[in-house]
C-alpha cells in the first residue's frame, strides 16, 4: 500500500510539472563525506510527504542508499535520483556520493541538473572534497546555495570565512542561528525578521511543525544586535551585486534601507544567484529535524527553472527531443535502465528515438520517473524533466538522444543559422550535446574468476559494471593475458568486487592493488622509419617521419596531441588518415619506459609515404615503431599521482602525523588552526604511500 500511496503522489506531481516547467527545479546535493547530504534528502521528502517516517543513515533505512553496500557502510556510493513537491513546485532532485573515489557520480549528475545545494558540516566548514565538488559545479556554471549543517553540534561555528576563502566564494548570508551548539533552537531569516524556532524537548519530534514569528523587543538583546546587522549587510551587499536593486534603494528608499520590501530583496537575492555573482548561505541541523523546509523554500525561490538555464544548442531543436543520457543501471527484470534529462520536446513510451552519439536508432518500451529505487511509470514527460527509460540496449553515459535524423539536420541548419532548409547537411555532430567527463583511473589490480568455466560470466559481469560506471576500466595484460581491473581507488574497486560477489554470484579473487603511472617525455624527439614487408604476392612499403614534443608542464595531466602537417590533411585517404591515428594513439597506451600510458606529449607528422596496395594495418604498424623510437630519442620521466589531503589531528598528536608524513614522502603545504582547538595539515602525498591508511589511527583524513 505504500508504494501505490507513493505512485499516487507522483502522478499528481507529473500532471503540474507538465503544465508549469517554470515550477521545476533539478538539484543535486553535494558535499565532503558525512557532511549530512543523505540525511538533509531524507528530511526533504519526510516534510514533503513522500515518506512517512524519518530513515536514518546509521540504521541503514533511507531512501536515496538503497545499495547493500551503502546501509553497510553508511556511506553513500552512486547517485540516486527522487521526485518530489515542495509549495506547487516539483523538485527532481539526485544525492550524490561524497567519497573521492565515486567523483563521477557527482560530475553526471551535475552534467544535467540546474543547481545545488552545498552542505558543510558546521564544525569542519570547507573540507578537500568539498572544494572537488565545488569545483564541479563552477565547470558546469551551476547556481548554489550553501547549507551549514550540525548546528547542534559542540564545536559548531556558524562563520562563512572557509567558504570565501577555501571556494572563492561569495557567501551571501541569508539567516543567522538562535545559538548553537545543544541550545540551537533555530534561525532568524534576515529577508524577512522572521523568527523560526523548533522544539527541542522531545528527541522523538520530527520536526514538521515549529513556530514562526516576527522579532520583538521580548527577544535577547544580543540576537536583536546581530540580526540588525546581519540584515544591514545584507541588503548592502546585494544593492553592489545588483544594479537593479541599488536602484530602487537609492530611489525609493534613500532616507531608511531598512524599509524596503522582503520580496524585492528576494528577487534581488535571486538575480544575483542565478547570475552566479553570490551564493545564499543558509544554516540548521538535518538529524535534529530544524531548518529543512526553509532550505526547501530556498530551493524554490532562489535555484533556477529549466527555462532559466541558458542552453545555447538545445535552443536549436526548438520543440523537437532533445535529451543527454547520464547514468545506466542494470535491472534483472527490466534489463538496462537509461536516465535521460530532456533538454526540449515530449518524450513518450513505444516511440523510436536516434542516438545522436551512435547513430542508431532505439525503441523506448516504457518510460517511468525515478524515485530512488522504485520507478513509477507515465504517459509522457516534458522538457526540464529527469526520465528512466527502458528499451534503449546500446545507449551509454554522455549520448545525446534526439527524436530522428530530420530533426537533428534542422538544428544542424539552425545552428549555422541557415533555417531556411538548405545550406548546412550533414553537419550533426554540431548539435551533439557535450558528455559526461570521465577522470582516468589511478588504480589497478588483477581480477581472476574462482574457475575458467566462470570466465564468460566473469566478462559479462564487468560490461555490465562499465556501462554503468564508465570511470571503471577494464582491459587485458598483453603479456600475461590477464583481466586488469582499473578504479579511482580502493573503495571503489572493493565495491566492485563486492557487487560481482553479490549481484552475479562469482565469488572473484583480486590481486595485489597497484597504483597508476604514468609516462612523459623530457625534450623534443624525431624518428623516420620505413617498413617493407611482403605477404604472399602483395608487397607493403610506408615511410613516415614525426617529431614529438612535451607539452608545458601545466598540460603533464592533460590528453596528448596529435597534429598532421598541412599537406597531409589532403593528401592521405581517409583510411590512411584513421590508421596513422590507430599507430600514435597505440603508442601512447604503453610508454618506452615501464610501458606506463604515455601523457603530456604533442605529436606532429611530418611525412607518410605509402606504395600502392600498402594496407592500413601496415601503415599504423609503421607509425606505431616511428613513435616509439621518437618517444626513446625525446628521454622519458615517469609521472607519480599525488594525493591532496587534509589530516585533521589533536595538538597533542601533530607530532606524530609530521613524522608520519614524512615516511610517507608528503610534503605539508600549511598547518592551520582550528576553533575547537585541533590542527589542519594540508599536505600532498604520493598516493601509492596512501593505500595503507595507518594515519586513521589517531586522526581523521579529510
Amino acid at each position: 500500500s505504500e508504494i501505490k500511496n507513493l505512485k499516487s503522489r507522483l502522478i499528481q506531481g507529473l500532471n503540474l510539472s507538465l503544465v508549469f516547467t517554470s515550477r521545476i527545479r533539478n538539484i543535486g546535493i553535494m558535499a565532503h563525506i558525512d557532511a549530512g547530504k543523505t540525511t538533509t534528502t531524507e528530511r526533504m521528502l519526510y516534510y514533503s510527504g513522500y515518506t512517512r517516517a524519518l530513515g536514518d543513515v546509521d540504521d541503514g533505512d533511507t531512501v536515496t542508499d538503497f545499495m547493500a553496500q551503502e546501509r553497510e557502510r553508511g556511506i553513500t556510493i552512486q547517485s540516486a535520483a527522487v521526485t518530489f513537491d515542495w509549495r506547487s513546485h516539483r523538485i527532481n532532485l539526485i544525492d550524490t556520493p561524497g567519497h573521492v573515489d565515486f567523483t563521477l557520480e557527482v560530475e553526471r549528475a551535475l552534467r544535467v541538473l540546474d543547481g545545488a545545494v552545498a552542505v558543510f558540516d558546521a564544525s569542519a566548514g570547507v573540507e578537500a572534497q568539498t572544494v572537488t565538488v565545488w569545483r564541479q559545479a563552477e565547470k558546469h556554471h551551476i547556481p548554489c546555495i550553501c547549507f551549514l549543517n550540525k548546528m547542534d553540534k559542540p564545536t559548531a561555528n556558524f562563520s562563512i570565512e572557509s567558504i570565501r576563502h577555501k571556494l572563492k566564494a561569495n557567501p551571501v548570508l541569508l539567516q543567522i542561528p538562535v545559538s548553537s551548539g545543544r541550545s540551537f533552537t533555530g534561525v532568524v531569516d534576515l529577508l524577512t525578521n522572521q523568527k523560526l524556532t523548533w522544539g527541542s524537548k522531545s528527541t522523538r519530534d520530527d520536526g514538521r511543525a515549529f513556530e514562526s514569528k516576527a522579532l520583538d523587543g521580548s527577544d535577547d538583546a544580543d540576537l536583536l544586535h546581530a540580526v540588525r546587522e546581519g540584515r544591514t549587510a545584507l541588503i548592502e551587499q546585494v544593492a553592489d551585486l545588483d544594479d537593479e536593486f541599488a536602484d530602487l534603494l537609492l530611489t525609493d528608499f534613500s532616507d531608511n534601507f531598512d524599509a524596503v520590501p522582503s520580496i524585492k530583496l528576494q528577487e534581488a537575492v535571486r538575480r544575483v544567484t542565478l547570475a552566479r555573482k553570490g551564493v545564499p548561505v543558509l544554516c540548521g541541523s538535518s538529524l535534529r529535524n530544524k531548518g529543512v523546509q526553509p532550505l526547501l523554500d530556498a530551493i524554490t525561490a532562489f535555484l533556477p527553472s529549466p527555462q532559466e538555464r541558458h542552453h545555447h544548442l538545445v535552443r536549436c531543436y526548438k520543440e523537437d527531443l532533445c535529451a543527454l543520457a547520464f547514468k545506466v543501471v542494470h535491472d534483472k527484470q527490466r534489463g538496462p535502465l537509461v536516465f535521460l534529462r530532456i533538454y526540449s520536446g515530449t518524450l513518450k513510451p513505444q516511440s523510436s528515438i536516434l542516438n545522436l552519439s551512435r547513430n542508431n536508432t532505439e525503441r523506448i518500451s516504457r518510460l517511468m520517473v525515478p524515485f530512488a529505487d522504485q520507478y513509477v511509470e507515465t504517459s509522457s514527460l516534458s522538457a526540464g524533466n529527469i526520465a528512466l527509460t527502458v528499451g534503449l540496449k546500446q545507449t551509454v553515459t554522455g549520448d545525446t538522444i534526439v527524436s530522428s535524423k530530420a530533426s537533428a539536420a534542422a538544428a544542424a541548419r539552425r545552428a549555422h543559422g541557415d533555417d531556411d532548409g538548405g545550406g548546412v547537411k550533414g553537419k550533426n555532430a554540431d548539435v551533439v550535446l557535450s558528455g559526461v567527463e570521465v577522470p582516468d583511473p589511478v588504480f589497478f589490480c588483477t581480477i581472476e574468476p574462482p574457475t575458467m568455466a566462470k570466465q564468460a560470466d566473469l566478462e559479462n559481469a564487468l560490461k555490465c559494471l562499465q556501462r554503468e560506471d564508465p570511470s571503471l576500466k577494464v582491459r587485458a595484460d598483453p603479456d600475461s593475458g590477464q583481466t586488469i581491473l582499473c578504479g579511482m581507488g580502493e573503495l571503489h574497486i572493493e565495491i566492485i568486487h563486492d557487487r560481482i560477489r553479490r549481484e552475479y554470484n562469482i565469488d572473484t579473487h583480486l590481486g595485489p592493488l597497484q597504483v597508476a603511472y604514468r609516462e612523459t617525455i623530457l625534450q623534443h624527439g624525431s624518428a623516420t622509419d620505413t617498413l617493407d614487408r611482403s605477404i604472399g604476392e602483395r608487397r607493403h612499403v610506408v615511410t613516415v617521419e614525426l617529431t614529438v614534443t612535451p607539452l608545458d608542464s601545466q598540460s603533464e595531466v592533460a590528453s596528448c596531441e596529435l597534429t598532421l602537417a598541412d599537406d597531409l590533411e589532403d593528401k592521405l585517404s581517409a583510411d590512411v588518415r584513421a590508421a596513422v591515428h590507430n599507430g600514435v594513439h597505440s603508442s601512447y597506451l604503453q610508454g618506452p619506459l615501464l610501458g606506463y600510458p604515455v601523457q603530456g606529449v604533442s605529436t606532429f607528422i611530418h611525412s607518410v609515404v605509402t606504395e600502392s596496395g600498402t594496407s592500413s594495418a601496415m601503415v599504423s604498424a609503421c607509425v606505431s615503431r616511428c613513435m616509439q623510437k621518437a618517444l626513446r630519442t625525446a628521454g622519458g620521466k615517469l609521472l607519480e599521482p599525488v594525493m591532496s589531503l587534509e589530516v585533521t589531528v589533536g595538538e597533542e598528536d601533530l607530532g606524530s602525523v609530521l613524522g608520519d608524513l614524512a615516511q610517507r614522502r608528503g610534503t605539508v603545504q600549511d598547518i592551520q588552526s582550528r576553533h575547537d582547538d585541533d590542527k589542519v595539515l594540508v599536505a600532498t602525498v604520493p598516493l601509492a604511500e596512501m593505500k595503507v591508511r595507518t594515519l586513521e589511527l589517531f586522526c581523521t583524513i579529510r
